[in-house]
């Protein structure tokens, strides 16, 4: 073993004894948090609030005009997540995030006055905060790149992601509350206010990373900084933007996050609709009940940070293990609740199977979120502005799909029952009628069909072609003779662990075990041209081979396991299918 190998051990072994509240990463998580559920709530606030300004009469827009505000957010937002990605690179990335806060919050407080001056200029104010929020929110991931132990890297991001889910929640039950008791600008002014007080608190309180942190201890700052890849963080480094494009393990983490968000943006816009239309749920009560799962998905998600390092932590799971294995799961189990969705006709069932959907969904964010860190963390920012960007296109794409699916008015034109009242009292025996409840019924069922459908194939997708080690194109120069990442020096010992626990032979002095040193007695004459054979292959070729070996292996069993998945599902489609038919 030589002197380097020993300096990466005792780094790897190093253990910070700073007391849990005292450490300066938990604080920096704990006012992350805070700011996901601000940002959130700014960005959503407008979905329950918009029906108290339609009752104003100073607001008089129509369904088409109410369409485009509500979309407005997203049409800057996906078209900065890579722009503010490079921009990272060359800015300090904690004050990009301040300050793009701290203008959202600003026209965020602004926009009542703006709504009711013109149409077009609170559709351009919103815009505008789709684009400051484009800017500001890859840069969280950059400053983790710099703050977050490899080891404990899901459990920080996992409460940072947290924040969205306890946001949205948040946003949907307070929103129409505050709106009914008080005046609907209330809602802007409260949460705005609260946007630019974390503003300022985050930019006097946060630095970029621990070397330049104000209250960091010294055992914190030198524990952070030995287990990471050292890096020049001054240094402007080109983005291989050809080697980025190319990569599958980049393209993997684009379609899984595509996937998770289809089904949010689809649960987030159609299942208010589900159970006002389907189950006759009063609107407010519509809100209070939609936001359960994204209460479950925030709660759950604490538990798959600490669960997925637990598993790093003991050596249990590889990186990629902890990637793969915790998306797939997440992507497998809410399809098949989605399926569960379309052919119950109850709404507590619905709930309860969502819910639970939900619930194992938050481990997709301890795998394909935060994926991007494992892969290339001097570019973590620019792949997650790419994978966001397209991410984001779900938000546009899901609802019209479910739109051009689900066609309410002329459903309630043929029929203005609800699905709970056709199901229990059937009105007559007409062919007609009875079709157009087939069609009524069967329009959610293919929302939820679809949705399931795009779990699966993210969840295949994902489990071919992700990976959690560091790329060739992500590893700079300077990093060629030093450390890399932690993620090889964890998978070096745990090579030199598994070797370890191997039963030993004994060996004579020149290395060899005493079997070995018996044959090679009886074969004399071929010693000489066996070890000139020998000779001429490399250790990096002998261990690339067994590399290429163990990835085959490993891809042929993983087409077989997929062949089965389909298989299995197939099967239980059918079963559901004639279990469940009306």
């Amino acid at each position: 073993m030589t002197d380097t190998e020993v300096t990466l051990d005792d780094e790897l072994l190093l253990e910070d004894t700073t007391p849990f509240w005292k450490k300066r990463r938990n604080h920096l998580a704990l006012l992350v948090f805070i700011g996901f559920v601000i940002i959130y709530t700014l960005r959503f606030l407008l979905s329950v609030g918009i029906i108290a300004m339609l009752e104003d009469t100073e607001i008089d827009w129509g369904s088409f005009q109410t369409g485009l505000i509500l979309g407005s957010f997203f049409y800057e937002y996906i078209a900065t997540q890579i722009i503010g990605g490079v921009a990272i690179a060359f800015l300090p990335d904690y004050l990009v995030l301040g300050i793009g806060i701290l203008i959202t919050s600003v026209l965020t407080i602004a926009s009542p006055v703006i709504v009711t001056a013109s149409f077009l200029g609170f559709f351009a104010l919103r815009v505008i905060i789709g684009l400051v929020e484009g800017f500001a929110l890859p840069s969280m991931n950059n400053i983790w790149t710099h703050w977050a132990p490899p080891l404990e890297r899901t459990r920080l991001i996992g409460v940072q992601h947290a924040g969205k889910y306890i946001g949205t929640v948040l946003s949907l039950c307070t929103c129409g509350i505050i709106a009914i008791n008080y005046e609907w600008s209330t809602v802007f002014y409260i949460y705005g206010g609260l946007g630019c007080l974390w503003a300022i608190v985050w930019i006097v309180l946060v630095r970029g990373s621990p070397e330049k942190d104000w209250f960091i201890s010294d055992e914190e700052k030198h524990f952070i900084e030995s287990t990471l890849p050292k890096n020049d963080p001054t240094k402007k480094t080109k983005i291989p933007m050809k080697a980025i494009l190319t990569s599958m393990p980049v393209w993997a983490i684009i379609v899984a996050h595509f996937t998770e968000n289809w089904g949010l943006f689809t649960m987030l816009t159609q299942l208010p609709l589900f159970l006002h239309h389907e189950f006759e749920f009063p609107i407010t009560q519509s809100g209070y009940v939609s936001a359960i799962p994204y209460l479950v998905f925030g709660l759950t998600l604490f538990i798959a940070g600490f669960l997925a390092d637990f598993f790093q932590e003991r050596k249990m799971l590889s990186t990629s293990q902890v990637r793969r294995y915790f998306s797939c799961i997440s992507f497998l189990s809410q399809g098949i609740f989605m399926l569960f969705v379309a052919y119950v006709a109850n709404a507590f069932l619905v709930m309860t199977f969502i819910s639970f959907g939900a619930a194992l969904g938050a481990l997709s964010t301890c795998g394909y979120a935060m994926n991007h860190l494992d892969i290339a963390p001097q570019f973590s920012s620019f792949v997650r502005g790419i994978s966001s960007t397209i991410g984001t296109i779900p938000g546009i794409v899901a609802p019209l799909v479910a739109g051009l699916i689900v066609n309410i008015p002329a459903a309630k034109d043929q029929h203005p029952t609800t699905t709970k009242e056709i199901l229990i009292e059937p009105e007559n025996d007409d062919p007609k009628y009875e079709d157009a409840v087939i069609q009524h019924v069967n329009q959610w069922k293919n929302v939820f069909i679809v949705t399931a459908h795009v779990y699966f194939l993210g969840c295949i997708f994902y489990w071919f072609y992700s990976s959690g080690e560091v790329q060739p194109w992500a590893i700079l120069p300077e990093d060629a003779t030093g450390i890399s990442n932690v993620t090889d020096i964890e998978s070096n010992k745990a090579d030199t662990e598994e070797n370890i626990e191997r039963p030993a032979r004994r060996r004579n002095k020149n290395g060899q075990s005493k079997k070995g040193a018996k044959q090679d007695s009886l074969k004399q004459p071929n010693v000489h041209k066996s070890s000139t054979k020998n000779s001429h292959k490399s250790p990096a070729r002998s261990k690339d081979n067994r590399k290429n070996k163990i990835k085959n292996d490993t891809s042929s069993e993983a087409l077989k396991i997929g062949a089965r998945l389909l298989k299995m599902y197939d099967r239980f489609a059918n079963y559901l299918s004639r279990m469940f038919r009306y």
